[in-house]
Protein backbone atom coordinates (compact mmCIF):
# COMPACT_ATOMS: atom_id res chain seq x y z
CA UNK A 1 0.00 0.00 0.00
CA UNK A 2 1.02 3.67 -0.65
CA UNK A 3 2.43 5.82 1.83
CA UNK A 4 1.81 9.20 2.72
CA UNK A 5 3.48 12.34 3.88
CA UNK A 6 1.70 14.36 6.02
CA UNK A 7 1.33 17.50 7.66
CA UNK A 8 -1.07 18.97 10.46
CA UNK A 9 -1.16 22.42 10.78
CA UNK A 10 -2.39 23.49 14.66
CA UNK A 11 -1.14 20.44 15.76
CA UNK A 12 -1.04 21.25 19.09
CA UNK A 13 -4.38 22.89 19.20
CA UNK A 14 -7.89 21.42 20.74
CA UNK A 15 -8.79 20.07 17.19
CA UNK A 16 -5.56 19.43 16.37
CA UNK A 17 -4.79 17.16 18.81
CA UNK A 18 -8.11 15.03 18.20
CA UNK A 19 -6.82 15.20 15.00
CA UNK A 20 -3.56 13.53 15.48
CA UNK A 21 -5.90 10.70 17.84
CA UNK A 22 -8.06 10.22 14.81
CA UNK A 23 -5.01 9.74 12.52
CA UNK A 24 -3.53 7.03 14.68
CA UNK A 25 -7.10 5.50 15.45
CA UNK A 26 -8.33 5.59 11.51
CA UNK A 27 -4.70 4.11 10.44
CA UNK A 28 -4.12 6.33 7.59
CA UNK A 29 -1.10 4.66 5.53
CA UNK A 30 1.40 7.66 6.84
CA UNK A 31 4.73 7.80 5.96
CA UNK A 32 6.29 11.14 7.13
CA UNK A 33 4.54 13.21 9.44
CA UNK A 34 4.92 16.93 10.51
CA UNK A 35 3.23 18.80 12.91
CA UNK A 36 3.28 22.25 12.67
CA UNK A 37 2.44 25.22 14.74
CA UNK A 38 2.97 28.87 15.62
CA UNK A 39 6.29 30.23 16.76
CA UNK A 40 4.92 30.07 20.71
CA UNK A 41 4.54 25.77 20.24
CA UNK A 42 7.63 25.36 18.00
CA UNK A 43 9.85 23.26 19.43
CA UNK A 44 7.53 21.34 21.75
CA UNK A 45 7.13 17.41 21.57
CA UNK A 46 4.31 15.87 20.83
CA UNK A 47 3.78 12.21 20.65
CA UNK A 48 2.09 10.23 17.46
CA UNK A 49 1.41 7.05 17.03
CA UNK A 50 4.12 6.13 19.36
CA UNK A 51 7.35 8.17 18.05
CA UNK A 52 7.68 11.53 19.59
CA UNK A 53 8.09 14.27 17.30
CA UNK A 54 9.09 18.10 17.49
CA UNK A 55 6.46 20.64 16.27
CA UNK A 56 7.66 22.73 13.59
CA UNK A 57 7.24 26.19 13.22
CA UNK A 58 4.82 27.34 10.53
CA UNK A 59 6.60 29.27 7.89
CA UNK A 60 7.28 29.61 4.42
CA UNK A 61 10.66 28.11 3.99
CA UNK A 62 9.93 25.51 6.25
CA UNK A 63 6.53 24.37 4.14
CA UNK A 64 8.94 24.13 1.12
CA UNK A 65 11.90 22.16 2.70
CA UNK A 66 9.30 19.61 3.19
CA UNK A 67 7.76 17.11 0.41
CA UNK A 68 3.77 16.54 2.28
CA UNK A 69 0.87 15.36 0.12
CA UNK A 70 -1.63 16.04 2.67
CA UNK A 71 -1.88 19.34 5.26
CA UNK A 72 -4.53 18.83 7.47
CA UNK A 73 -5.15 22.47 9.26
CA UNK A 74 -7.01 23.39 12.35
CA UNK A 75 -4.94 26.97 12.87
CA UNK A 76 -7.48 29.51 12.47
CA UNK A 77 -8.90 31.27 9.00
CA UNK A 78 -6.02 34.23 9.21
CA UNK A 79 -3.06 31.07 9.07
CA UNK A 80 -5.07 29.45 6.65
CA UNK A 81 -5.83 32.57 3.88
CA UNK A 82 -1.45 32.84 4.53
CA UNK A 83 -0.49 29.27 4.25
CA UNK A 84 -2.83 26.95 2.25
CA UNK A 85 -1.75 28.92 -0.93
CA UNK A 86 2.07 27.81 -0.28
CA UNK A 87 1.17 24.52 0.69
CA UNK A 88 -1.27 24.17 -2.47
CA UNK A 89 1.72 25.57 -4.38
CA UNK A 90 3.97 22.84 -3.47
CA UNK A 91 1.31 20.41 -4.75
CA UNK A 92 0.47 19.30 -1.32
CA UNK A 93 -3.64 19.10 -0.89
CA UNK A 94 -4.80 20.75 1.94
CA UNK A 95 -7.97 19.91 4.10
CA UNK A 96 -8.75 23.24 5.80
CA UNK A 97 -10.88 23.49 8.80
CA UNK A 98 -11.08 27.13 9.39
CA UNK A 99 -13.86 28.99 7.86
CA UNK A 100 -11.67 31.07 5.29
CA UNK A 101 -12.06 28.94 1.99
CA UNK A 102 -15.42 27.86 2.69
CA UNK A 103 -17.86 30.30 -0.03
CA UNK A 104 -15.32 30.32 -1.96
CA UNK A 105 -17.26 29.24 -5.20
CA UNK A 106 -13.31 27.39 -6.99
CA UNK A 107 -13.08 25.31 -3.02
CA UNK A 108 -14.96 22.36 -2.68
CA UNK A 109 -17.07 22.04 0.71
CA UNK A 110 -17.73 18.53 1.30
CA UNK A 111 -18.53 15.93 4.30
CA UNK A 112 -17.37 12.73 2.73
CA UNK A 113 -21.01 10.93 3.49
CA UNK A 114 -22.47 13.76 1.76
CA UNK A 115 -21.06 15.23 -1.64
CA UNK A 116 -17.55 13.29 -2.44
CA UNK A 117 -17.66 13.82 -5.86
CA UNK A 118 -17.17 17.67 -5.37
CA UNK A 119 -13.62 16.40 -4.44
CA UNK A 120 -13.23 15.48 -8.25
CA UNK A 121 -12.66 19.14 -9.00
CA UNK A 122 -10.12 21.02 -6.69
CA UNK A 123 -6.77 23.03 -6.73
CA UNK A 124 -4.98 21.80 -3.80
CA UNK A 125 -8.01 23.36 -1.08
CA UNK A 126 -10.76 21.36 0.16
CA UNK A 127 -12.71 23.21 3.11
CA UNK A 128 -13.74 21.41 6.38
CA UNK A 129 -17.70 22.97 7.17
CA UNK A 130 -18.11 24.21 10.18
CA UNK A 131 -19.02 21.89 13.23
CA UNK A 132 -23.30 22.33 13.04
CA UNK A 133 -22.95 22.49 9.42
CA UNK A 134 -21.31 19.08 9.31
CA UNK A 135 -24.02 16.74 11.29
CA UNK A 136 -27.16 18.78 10.21
CA UNK A 137 -26.24 17.72 6.58
CA UNK A 138 -25.33 14.44 6.84
CA UNK A 139 -29.08 14.03 8.71
CA UNK A 140 -30.31 16.10 6.00
CA UNK A 141 -29.08 15.07 2.25
CA UNK A 142 -30.70 11.41 2.02
CA UNK A 143 -34.06 13.52 2.65
CA UNK A 144 -33.19 15.65 0.46
CA UNK A 145 -32.33 13.03 -2.31
CA UNK A 146 -35.81 11.74 -1.27
CA UNK A 147 -38.25 14.13 -0.56
CA UNK A 148 -36.80 17.04 -1.85
CA UNK A 149 -36.01 20.17 0.93
CA UNK A 150 -38.19 22.78 1.05
CA UNK A 151 -37.22 24.89 3.71
CA UNK A 152 -35.22 24.27 7.21
CA UNK A 153 -35.40 25.87 10.39
CA UNK A 154 -32.19 24.84 12.65
CA UNK A 155 -31.95 25.38 16.45
CA UNK A 156 -29.17 24.86 17.55
CA UNK A 157 -27.59 23.70 21.47
CA UNK A 158 -23.71 24.03 20.69
CA UNK A 159 -20.88 22.90 23.13
CA UNK A 160 -18.50 25.08 24.64
CA UNK A 161 -15.26 23.16 23.06
CA UNK A 162 -16.86 24.78 19.68
CA UNK A 163 -14.82 27.86 20.84
CA UNK A 164 -11.80 26.20 21.66
CA UNK A 165 -10.17 25.83 25.04
CA UNK A 166 -11.16 29.18 25.89
CA UNK A 167 -14.92 27.95 25.55
CA UNK A 168 -13.86 25.09 27.80
CA UNK A 169 -12.15 26.69 30.37
CA UNK A 170 -14.82 29.65 30.73
CA UNK A 171 -17.23 26.38 31.89
CA UNK A 172 -14.78 24.65 33.57
CA UNK A 173 -13.70 28.08 35.61
CA UNK A 174 -17.57 29.10 35.21
CA UNK A 175 -18.16 26.48 38.36
CA UNK A 176 -15.98 28.13 40.77
CA UNK A 177 -17.72 31.36 40.40
CA UNK A 178 -15.18 32.97 37.96
CA UNK A 179 -15.87 35.08 35.46
CA UNK A 180 -15.71 34.45 32.16
CA UNK A 181 -12.66 35.20 29.45
CA UNK A 182 -14.04 33.95 26.12
CA UNK A 183 -17.91 34.16 25.95
CA UNK A 184 -19.89 37.88 26.43
CA UNK A 185 -21.59 36.27 29.18
CA UNK A 186 -20.85 33.52 31.82
CA UNK A 187 -22.15 30.09 30.63
CA UNK A 188 -22.58 28.03 33.33
CA UNK A 189 -25.43 27.99 34.53
CA UNK A 190 -26.82 29.49 31.01
CA UNK A 191 -27.50 29.20 27.84
CA UNK A 192 -26.34 31.96 25.20
CA UNK A 193 -27.91 32.98 21.81
CA UNK A 194 -24.74 34.45 20.54
CA UNK A 195 -21.87 32.33 18.50
CA UNK A 196 -19.54 34.56 16.53
CA UNK A 197 -20.07 38.21 15.61
CA UNK A 198 -23.58 39.90 15.10
CA UNK A 199 -24.58 40.61 11.54
CA UNK A 200 -26.33 44.33 10.26
CA UNK A 201 -29.50 41.61 10.18
CA UNK A 202 -29.86 40.46 13.21
CA UNK A 203 -27.98 36.98 12.55
CA UNK A 204 -24.96 36.10 13.69
CA UNK A 205 -22.12 34.47 11.41
CA UNK A 206 -22.39 30.85 12.76
CA UNK A 207 -26.07 31.38 11.79
CA UNK A 208 -25.21 32.60 8.38
CA UNK A 209 -22.48 29.60 8.32
CA UNK A 210 -25.10 26.90 8.36
CA UNK A 211 -27.57 28.65 6.16
CA UNK A 212 -24.86 29.07 3.35
CA UNK A 213 -23.20 26.30 3.95
CA UNK A 214 -25.62 23.95 3.90
CA UNK A 215 -27.40 25.22 0.03
CA UNK A 216 -23.48 24.48 -1.04
CA UNK A 217 -23.38 21.27 0.24
CA UNK A 218 -26.39 20.06 -0.65
CA UNK A 219 -25.93 22.05 -4.10
CA UNK A 220 -29.16 23.77 -4.03
CA UNK A 221 -29.33 27.87 -3.53
CA UNK A 222 -32.72 28.00 -3.69
CA UNK A 223 -33.77 26.40 -0.21
CA UNK A 224 -35.10 28.29 2.29
CA UNK A 225 -33.40 28.12 5.74
CA UNK A 226 -33.18 30.31 9.03
CA UNK A 227 -31.29 29.64 12.04
CA UNK A 228 -30.28 30.02 15.93
CA UNK A 229 -27.36 28.98 17.20
CA UNK A 230 -27.13 28.58 21.16
CA UNK A 231 -24.08 28.08 23.35
CA UNK A 232 -25.06 25.97 25.88
CA UNK A 233 -23.42 24.57 29.23
CA UNK A 234 -21.88 21.17 27.74
CA UNK A 235 -18.24 20.38 27.35
CA UNK A 236 -18.53 18.19 24.33
CA UNK A 237 -21.31 17.42 21.82
CA UNK A 238 -23.58 19.80 19.56
CA UNK A 239 -27.43 19.09 19.57
CA UNK A 240 -29.37 20.41 17.25
CA UNK A 241 -33.66 20.87 16.65
CA UNK A 242 -34.06 20.31 12.97
CA UNK A 243 -37.57 21.36 11.35
CA UNK A 244 -37.92 20.02 8.09
CA UNK A 245 -40.60 20.91 5.32
CA UNK A 246 -40.20 18.84 2.08
CA UNK A 247 -41.70 19.33 -1.65
CA UNK A 248 -43.30 15.36 -1.30
CA UNK A 249 -45.36 13.64 0.97
CA UNK A 250 -43.85 12.40 4.36
CA UNK A 251 -44.59 9.30 6.19
CA UNK A 252 -42.45 8.26 9.69
CA UNK A 253 -41.67 5.17 8.34
CA UNK A 254 -40.17 5.84 5.38
CA UNK A 255 -38.04 8.92 7.18
CA UNK A 256 -37.18 6.35 9.43
CA UNK A 257 -36.24 4.16 6.28
CA UNK A 258 -34.08 6.06 4.53
CA UNK A 259 -31.60 7.31 7.47
CA UNK A 260 -31.54 3.60 9.17
CA UNK A 261 -29.78 3.06 5.64
CA UNK A 262 -27.79 6.20 5.22
CA UNK A 263 -24.40 6.25 5.54
CA UNK A 264 -22.18 7.97 8.71
CA UNK A 265 -26.00 8.05 11.05
CA UNK A 266 -26.72 6.06 14.41
CA UNK A 267 -30.42 6.00 15.03
CA UNK A 268 -31.79 6.39 18.62
CA UNK A 269 -35.06 6.78 18.08
CA UNK A 270 -37.51 5.11 20.93
CA UNK A 271 -38.27 8.17 22.90
CA UNK A 272 -41.30 5.68 24.91
CA UNK A 273 -38.22 3.89 26.39
CA UNK A 274 -35.24 6.55 27.47
CA UNK A 275 -34.15 6.22 24.16
CA UNK A 276 -33.13 9.57 21.86
CA UNK A 277 -29.14 10.60 21.67
CA UNK A 278 -27.43 13.52 24.43
CA UNK A 279 -23.99 14.74 24.26
CA UNK A 280 -23.21 12.54 27.09
CA UNK A 281 -23.70 9.33 25.44
CA UNK A 282 -22.19 10.09 22.01
CA UNK A 283 -18.95 11.81 23.07
CA UNK A 284 -15.28 10.75 21.50
CA UNK A 285 -17.91 8.93 19.07
CA UNK A 286 -18.21 9.80 15.20
CA UNK A 287 -21.38 8.80 13.59
CA UNK A 288 -24.46 11.60 13.45
CA UNK A 289 -27.08 10.55 15.85
CA UNK A 290 -30.41 11.15 15.07
CA UNK A 291 -33.73 10.89 17.36
CA UNK A 292 -37.14 12.51 18.47
CA UNK A 293 -38.65 11.64 14.97
CA UNK A 294 -42.13 13.31 14.30
CA UNK A 295 -44.08 14.48 11.96
CA UNK A 296 -44.87 18.25 11.99
CA UNK A 297 -48.61 18.62 11.32
CA UNK A 298 -48.74 22.41 11.32
CA UNK A 299 -47.69 22.25 8.07
CA UNK A 300 -47.43 20.48 5.45
CA UNK A 301 -45.09 17.58 4.81
CA UNK A 302 -43.68 18.66 7.39
CA UNK A 303 -40.72 16.96 10.06
CA UNK A 304 -38.77 17.55 13.32
CA UNK A 305 -35.64 15.39 14.53
CA UNK A 306 -33.21 15.76 17.07
CA UNK A 307 -29.24 15.47 15.59
CA UNK A 308 -26.45 14.98 18.13
CA UNK A 309 -22.87 14.59 17.03
CA UNK A 310 -19.21 15.15 18.62
CA UNK A 311 -18.47 18.37 17.52
CA UNK A 312 -14.47 17.86 18.07
CA UNK A 313 -14.52 14.56 16.18
CA UNK A 314 -17.40 14.50 13.88
CA UNK A 315 -17.60 17.98 13.48
CA UNK A 316 -14.00 18.62 12.61
CA UNK A 317 -11.40 16.00 12.78
CA UNK A 318 -12.65 13.19 12.12
CA UNK A 319 -14.27 14.81 9.30
CA UNK A 320 -11.25 16.17 7.57
CA UNK A 321 -9.35 12.38 8.05
CA UNK A 322 -12.40 10.98 6.34
CA UNK A 323 -12.15 13.78 3.30
CA UNK A 324 -8.58 12.59 3.22
CA UNK A 325 -9.05 8.73 3.44
CA UNK A 326 -11.90 9.63 0.15
CA UNK A 327 -9.16 11.56 -1.76
CA UNK A 328 -7.13 8.30 -1.07
CA UNK A 329 -9.38 5.69 -2.28
CA UNK A 330 -10.43 8.15 -5.52
CA UNK A 331 -6.78 8.07 -6.27
CA UNK A 332 -6.50 4.30 -6.16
Amino acid sequence: MKKYNVAVVGATGMVGRKMLEVLQERKLPIAEFYPFASAKSAGKKITFDGKEYEVIELTEEAVKARKIDFAIFSAGAATSRNFAPVFAKQNTVVVDNSSCWRMDPSVPLVVPEVNPQDLKKHNNIIANPNCSTIQAVVALAPLHRKYGIKRIVYSTYQAVSGAGMGGYEDLKNGVNGEKPKKFPKPIFGNVIPHIDVFLPNGYTKEEEKMINETRKILGDQSLKITATTVRVPVYYGHSESINVEFNSPITLEGVKKTLSEAEGIVMCDDPQNGVYPTPLDIENTDPVYVGRLRIDDSVENGLNMWVVADNIRKGAATNAIQIVEKLIEQNN
